[in-house]
């Protein structure tokens, strides 16, 4: 049973990365090494063909070895991070919702910041 859990979580995982990869909005390499992991479990096949994937291996297999992250997918995810909490504060979202996106954008930025750079 978890051999199918962890493939359907895997698959899962691949296609949010795909969604992501067509919108600017949705992260694709953050979903791929989740998809990695779970697949570890599901699909050590299916892993090796993440993991050998020509466009999508190289940030995986960075992230495995070091938890490194390119430098310019680091500023381009808190750009897109600090770029959504505009609508919010333009909607006049009530303040307490302000305050904990804001939060957990800033949360979000330090563990990037704080990764190394690919």
């Amino acid at each position: 049973m978890s051999k199918y859990l962890h493939l359907a979580l895997g698959w899962l995982c691949v296609l949010l990365g795909a969604i992501g990869a067509v919108l600017p909005v949705m992260p694709t390499t953050g979903f791929l090494i989740l998809a990695a992991f779970f697949f570890t479990k599901g699909s050590p096949r299916l892993r090796q063909w993440l993991l050998d994937h020509a466009h999508f291996g190289p940030p995986i297999r960075a992230w495995e070895e070091t938890g490194a992250i390119p430098r310019r997918i680091k500023w381009v995810s808190i750009s897109m991070m600090m770029l959504s909490f505009l609508p919010t504060t333009l909607m006049g979202v009530s303040w307490p919702w302000i305050a904990l996106q804001a939060v957990l954008i800033a949360l979000g930025a330090l563990y990037i910041l704080t990764r190394p750079d690919a």
